[in-house]
């Protein structure tokens, strides 16, 4: 399991997460499944909820970190639900525990996720998504902006096969 590529998906809640975002985010869930890679969100509804159905529809495996305190507060598509009562807070560790993020529109959450996202290094890929400026008023290229669920997950897999070298045990250890 360590050494599986994890990929997060992050995006607008279920207040927030349009209907075409829902489409891309559950196809994209299917797409990041197929090539074997671990889905991760925050486990809740909207994009989050779409991705995850994506994903167990392709018979993947899906982590949800939940800002809350009740593993019941998952959605039926999230496998391992990770409570942790830290509110919004825990958008860090959704971040932290992908080697790629996939932001699919979204809202403030969304863009603390990529600002923490983009503060670590982990590769950023935009799908409708926030676009950022600079204090020159030039576009940030942090976010790798693309228009296709398969574009995005092709383009994470291959940022993360960039960055991403497995850790192998020595013999004898």
């Amino acid at each position: 399991m360590k050494n599986k590529i994890f990929i997060t998906v992050i995006g607008g809640d279920k207040d927030t997460a349009s209907a075409e975002a829902c489409k891309m985010a559950e196809e994209v869930g299917r797409l990041i499944a197929k090539a074997g890679a671990i889905l991760v969100n925050g486990g809740l509804k909207g994009t989050m909820e779409a991705a995850a159905k994506g994903a167990k529809e392709a018979g993947g495996l899906t982590i949800g970190i939940l800002p809350g305190s009740n593993r019941e507060d998952a959605n039926p598509y999230i496998d391992i639900p990770i409570i942790t009562g830290l509110g919004y807070a825990r958008n860090k560790l959704v971040v932290k525990t992908g080697h790629a993020v996939i932001a699919i529109d979204g809202k403030y959450g969304t863009l603390s996720e990529i600002g923490f996202a983009l503060g670590y290094g982990i590769p950023v890929i935009g799908l409708k998504t926030w676009e950022l400026i600079d204090s020159h008023g030039r576009v940030d290229k942090g976010i790798i902006n693309v228009t296709t669920p398969k574009e995005a997950v092709e383009t994470a897999l291959k940022m993360v096969k960039k960055t991403y070298k497995p850790r192998t045990r020595e013999k004898g250890i």
